[in-house]
């Protein structure tokens, strides 16, 4: 759906690009697939300077999730178009977050490193494909309609 007018190639790749965001969070909860498949994590190979970066600067989540927030999605100058990919990756990562928080303390009622290993693969499963229908999607100028997800994102982005 690209209802507010014609993106340009700029707007698109800065949509694409707060994606990232959730995907560094993600790959945490892919621990295990990278452990039992190898060659799954040369496809995130490109991401690992942006990894080192990440994880040597302080508190980089949290900067980089306020910057978003108070930069581009309050900022009424910046397209619509962007504004709305970069709230829903914004709360892309929120659930993330959510996940994190619950997914441990779900673990110790389990007592099965099957259930855990198998609930991190689902999440990371999940942030992967989110990731590629939401980039694929900005790249060609289209809203990336999650469910439930979008919904909220219309509500905050006027």
């Amino acid at each position: 759906m690209s209802w507010r007018g014609s993106m340009t190639v700029s707007d698109r790749i800065f949509a694409c690009l707060p994606y990232l965001l959730p995907l560094i969070d993600g790959i945490v909860f892919g621990q295990f697939l990278f452990a039992q498949f190898p060659p799954l994590g040369l496809i995130l190979l490109p991401l690992l300077p942006l990894l080192q970066i990440y994880n040597t600067i302080p508190f980089a989540g949290l900067i980089i999730f306020f910057a978003l927030f108070l930069l581009v999605v309050r900022n009424e100058k910046i397209s619509h178009f962007i504004r709305f990919n970069t709230m829903q990756a914004i709360l892309l990562d929120i659930v993330l977050m959510l996940c994190g928080i619950i997914v441990p303390i779900l673990g110790k009622g389990l007592q099965t490193g099957f259930v855990m290993e198998t609930l991190y693969n689902m999440i990371f499963l999940g942030v992967l494909a989110a990731f590629i229908y939401a980039v694929v999607q900005s790249a060609m100028g289209r809203y990336a309609e999650i469910p439930t997800i979008s919904e909220a994102v219309h509500m905050q982005v006027r």
